[in-house]
């Protein structure tokens, strides 16, 4: 039974994604809409689970390769540090603290869907590394990707760390790296993360941990539009699920109705009927090799210059350039 939404005039974008998401079929929700406040603190302990690799992966390449990475961010007359999705910078500290210290000249952009992050990013920097020259700019990644373009007085070094590209499915991929190579120059790079393809049980159980934190985060959803859309979802009614297709590379998670049931959106003015076992699909998390970042880079009119990986092969920062002709 597919429910059917009214002609309700949405008030904000939360509103009318969740209508149009829980009114198609298959059920789907963005995931951006898991991060407010709550959601944020969810993630932050998601990242210091053991099982959650991704991260200390990623701040040891970042440690092994701190002068080298910086060099190459260096241009002739400074840089632009461009992070989309910054987070709480636990690993850009790490480069911060080094460019820092060598008096690199260079202004840190820091970019996030939530501004509550971005606040306690720039209050910590303020007393940890009060040397940088900070900018935050709340916004999705396509709303800073118009505005990329503006900054060309001097290169730009555009970093998406915590391989959050992997939220996207190729095709969208594509897209997203097409943008940024529209606003690159020549001189410009682009410094990203590709968690790779490896043990399918070591990925399950980065996304299906034993502590219920993956399961809350994603609960996170239900949650938020009980409190903001006068939902009546009960939590304990849905199941957090992660499977992972080593074929494709695509991890994926879902909320699973565990009965038939009817859920009242009253802000909305709409009844949502689950059937026992239903799915709601809330977030991807895609695995990659060299030939897919490869492929990746050809579409969007970049090429991989460089690359630094940790020492099993986990995890990869890729550098990339504006493909010459």
């Amino acid at each position: 039974m597919k429910s059917t939404p009214t002609t309700t005039k949405y008030d904000t974008a939360f509103e009318e994604d969740v209508a149009k998401g829980l009114t198609s079929f298959p059920k789907y929700l963005l995931s951006k809409y898991i991060y407010d406040e709550k959601g944020d603190k969810l993630f932050q302990q998601i990242m210091n689970m053991p099982e959650y690799y991704l991260t200390n992966c990623e701040l040891g390449i970042i440690e092994q390769h701190t002068a080298s990475i910086a060099d190459s961010f260096n241009g002739e007359n400074g840089f632009d540090l461009i992070e989309l999705g910054a987070g709480d910078g636990k690993k850009t500290k790490v480069l911060l603290k080094h460019l820092v210290a060598k008096h690199y000249d260079f202004n840190y952009l820091p970019v996030d869907i939530s501004q509550h992050v971005l606040d306690e990013l720039e209050e910590a920097l303020k007393t940890e590394i009060p040397g940088v020259k900070i900018k935050t700019q709340q916004g999705t990644y396509f709303k800073t990707l118009e505005k990329l373009a503006d900054y060309n007085s001097r290169k730009k070094v555009i970093m998406v760390l915590g391989s959050n590209i992997g939220n996207l499915l190729h095709e969208k991929a594509i897209d997203f790296l097409k943008n940024i190579c529209e606003a690159m120059s020549e001189e410009d790079m682009l410094f990203m993360g590709f968690d790779q393809k490896k043990n399918p049980q070591q990925i399950l159980d980065a996304y299906n941990d034993p502590h219920g934190i993956t399961e809350a985060f994603n609960k996170n959803l239900l949650v938020r539009m009980n409190n903001e859309l006068d939902a009546d979802f009960n939590i304990e009614d849905f199941k957090h699920w992660e499977t992972y297709n080593p074929e494709t590379g695509t991890a994926s998670s879902y909320l699973v109705s565990s009965k038939q049931q009817q859920i009242k959106i009253d802000k909305l003015g709409l009844t949502i009927h689950f059937d026992a076992w239903e799915t709601i699909h809330t977030e991807i998390s895609q695995k990659y090799d060299d030939h897919i970042v490869q492929w990746l880079a050809k579409e969007s009119g970049l090429a991989v210059t460089d690359e630094f990986s940790d020492s099993e092969n986990c995890y990869k920062n890729y550098i990339f350039r504006r493909k010459t002709f």
